[in-house]
């Protein structure tokens, strides 16, 4: 479920320095120019825990040509008319374009760029969806409503218990968002009074949270100020603006209105059956629109934006061609159309696919693993972000899921954890889920620096970022060495990747905070490492000849 980014605010690290082995590695506020590439760069060489991507340009690549190779993402529309994205765009040459025919016969008319299963031929697509546990209250509260547990035959409980559970999960956010209104009006209310209470002291209304601190101890017995003071502090910290709830404020209304009413009819745009996964072709070509849920501009920026046109942003290779296949929208990914995007990003070609999403209920997980064995069967690596939820994905799944009684079924899924730039208790983004079961590895996710829409430029995070990133080093594995496997390339990344002896701050099952070694938080136990991933990849490769 989409509604909770935007609680996502940014922070950096206060300044000091942490020892890493033999490394004195860099804790410090970052410069712009550090900020806004960190991670690209290298442990040793830059003391800043990237994927060290500069140096493998640098030390292996610049001699080397790749061949092109296709990254499905499959996320909500893409802005493709971006200066940085336009020119890493997919197409289709089996297609022509606008002439309403399906020419390369692949059941999909007009298909230059990719697909959006979330639209319909009069141009029209889907903004906002239910959340999965609102589909569950669906189908399910017809059979359990007003029931009580001990009335409930031995056959049903699994039902039934599910069906409680998305109930106590529907209510629980709709709180959440109501609670969210509240406190975005009050604190509307209350910002221009602190600003002007400030303004008193600090007529330019410029300040830093040092100087606010130390206005704050010449108050010691004044409430009011100290609120004012530690209500713009906050603001400062978080970033927090009256533009940002003044924007989310009436798309949290929306949500309410759609994403989590059950009356809400999802799917009457489209026009198709969501519980009948052999109906594949609906939709529409147009992978580009206003939507008011972003977020395909900000995955495919880190994944492939030009490297060398000196504007932007440098992706992680420029051998990457994006192909959009829009299955998300505000709200949760329905399992057809997640079904639907594998099977048509691996039929038109893509060798990886990016999935920066996830939810905690499925309906059809059947399907869903039937499509991620249809790419390992067709030697297509999938990459996943881990979720945003700060929490273990070994104790509550967190959809899609590869593993069926507890037992692995395929080997090309890779799900991604984020980290940050600090080298200290904090090297995992707070938002991050983990596993040493169900995540595989971590990558940067947190203060990146990326595409946004309009041919601008935004920082962002999650493990939405940590996942294009890695689906990136995966791409430009499979680029220059492509006689490994998807399996293979997946056992590179894992096994290549950059270990830190280090305790991280992570939140328990009962929310409190611990202590716990990185190396536990996943299966690798390691950060994604491009350099060395280039260096194992050229030895699997030499001896797979």
């Amino acid at each position: 479920m989409k509604l909770k980014t935007i609680f996502f605010f940014f922070s950096i690290p206060l300044l000091n320095y942490a020892q890493a082995g033999n490394v004195i590695t860099k804790q410090q506020e970052l410069s712009e120019h550090e900020l806004k590439n960190w991670y690209h760069k290298d442990l040793k060489e830059d003391t800043i825990p990237g994927i060290s991507l500069d140096k493998a340009y640098k030390e292996l690549l610049s001699n080397k040509k790749g061949k092109e190779i296709i990254v499905a993402v499959l996320d909500t529309k893409l802005d493709i008319h971006h200066e940085d994205i336009k020119q890493q765009l997919w197409l289709n040459t089996d297609e022509i374009a606008n002439n309403g025919i399906d020419d390369d016969q692949n059941g999909y008319i007009d298909d230059i760029h990719g697909w959006d299963f979330l639209g319909n031929t009069k141009g029209e697509y889907l903004k906002y969806e239910n959340t999965e546990a609102v589909r569950i209250l669906r189908k399910y509260t017809p059979l359990f409503k007003d029931k009580a547990p001990e009335t409930i035959s031995q056959d049903q409980k699994e039902l039934y218990e599910l069906y409680s559970k998305a109930k106590k999960r529907v209510n629980d956010v709709i709180q959440e968002e109501e609670d969210f209104i509240k406190y975005a009006k009050n604190w509307l209310e209350v910002y221009p009074k602190a600003k002007g209470y400030l303004n008193t002291f600090f007529p330019k209304n410029k300040y830093k949270i040092s100087q606010l601190d130390s206005l704050s101890n010449t108050k010691p017995s004044d409430s009011l100020a100290k609120a004012h003071i530690q209500f713009i502090k906050r603001a400062i910290t978080y970033e927090l603006t009256p533009e940002f709830y003044e924007k989310y404020i009436p798309e949290t209304q929306e949500a309410l209105k759609t994403v989590l009413n059950v009356d809400y009819k999802e799917r009457e745009l489209i026009g198709d059956n969501p519980n009948d996964n052999k109906d594949l072709n609906y939709g529409y070509n147009q992978v580009y629109g206003d939507v008011p849920f972003q977020h395909s501009i900000v995955v495919s920026g880190v994944l492939a934006a030009t490297r060398n046109n000196n504007i932007g942003i440098k992706g992680v290779s420029d051998n990457i061609k994006i192909m959009p296949v829009v299955m998300v929208a505000s709200g949760d990914e329905h399992d057809k159309d997640i079904v639907s995007a594998i099977r048509y990003a691996v039929d038109n070609g893509a060798k990886v696919i990016n999935m920066s999403w996830g939810k905690d209920f499925s309906l059809h997980k059947d399907w869903v693993q039937d499509a991620m064995k249809y790419a390992e069967k067709n030697d297509v690596l999938l990459v996943a972000g881990g979720g945003n939820d700060g929490r273990s994905n070994d104790t509550k799944d967190f959809f899609p899921i590869d593993y069926k009684n507890d037992k692995e079924i395929i080997d090309n899924y890779i799900v991604v954890g984020a980290t940050t730039h600090a080298l200290d208790k904090n090297l995992v983004a707070f938002f991050s889920n983990y596993g040493k079961k169900n995540v595989d590895v971590f990558a940067p996710g947190e203060k990146i620096y990326t595409t946004d829409i309009n041919n601008k430029y935004e920082f962002s995070r999650g493990t939405s970022i940590a996942s294009p990133i890695t689906a990136g080093v995966a791409a430009l594995i499979r680029s220059y060495y492509p006689n490994l496997s998807a399996s293979q390339v997946k056992k590179v990344i894992l096994e290549s990747g950059t270990s830190y002896d280090i305790d991280v701050e992570i939140t328990g099952q009962n929310g409190e905070k611990k202590l716990i070694p990185f190396s536990e938080l996943s299966k690798s136990g390691k950060i994604v490492n491009a350099y060395n991933a280039l260096l194992l990849a050229e030895k699997m490769s030499k001896n797979k000849k």
